[in-house]
């Protein structure tokens, strides 16, 4: 016999949707925003070991076509993906599977505040009828609406009967 514990508190904080939930064409707006910073794109650079001049030194930025630093392209991928978390993913995901199909087709500055959408392009059940995964496209935009980023994201999701049926154990 196999206990599992489970704490149902945690389950009513969740705020992401079972792949049940999840519908394709759908376009969930992001509530949460961030106005990115000097520090956040120093911190990832540092952390990532990212020392390309072109985010980290001003003058060097200051003879590009860009005329300014750039913030790091994967720090605005990963903002994205924590953005769009508590209406997709929050405490339903089993495991992110991929991130395809990544562009930048405009730059991020120090100062832009982000937003993000995404729209439900997929889903299907596993195999074994248990969970199911979903993909999503994300975009990204800055203050003025431009696009900033945009990639594919694709989940393993629990299923809502899943869920009960573990509990039931």
């Amino acid at each position: 016999m196999v206990t599992v514990f489970r704490d149902t508190r945690a389950r009513a904080v969740m705020s992401g949707l079972y792949y049940e939930q999840f519908e394709v064409g759908e376009t969930i707006e992001h509530e949460k925003r961030r106005t990115v910073s000097e520090s956040d794109n120093q911190r990832f650079c540092d952390m990532t070991m990212n020392q390309q001049p072109l985010h980290l030194d001003a003058e060097f930025a200051a003879d590009t076509q860009f005329g300014e630093r750039l913030v790091n392209g994967i720090y605005t991928l990963a903002l994205a993906v924590g953005i769009s978390i508590p209406e997709t993913t929050d405490g339903t995901i089993v495991a992110n599977l991929s991130y395809d199909d990544v562009s930048h087709p405009n730059p991020v500055f120090h100062g832009d505040t982000l937003r993000a959408q995404s729209t439900v392009t997929e889903k299907r059940e596993t195999s074994d009828g248990e969970r199911g995964v979903v993909t999503m496209r994300v975009e990204v935009f800055n203050q003025n609406d431009t696009l900033v980023c945009e990639f594919e994201r694709t989940v393993l999701s629990l299923k809502r009967e899943s869920e009960t049926t573990r509990e039931e154990r």
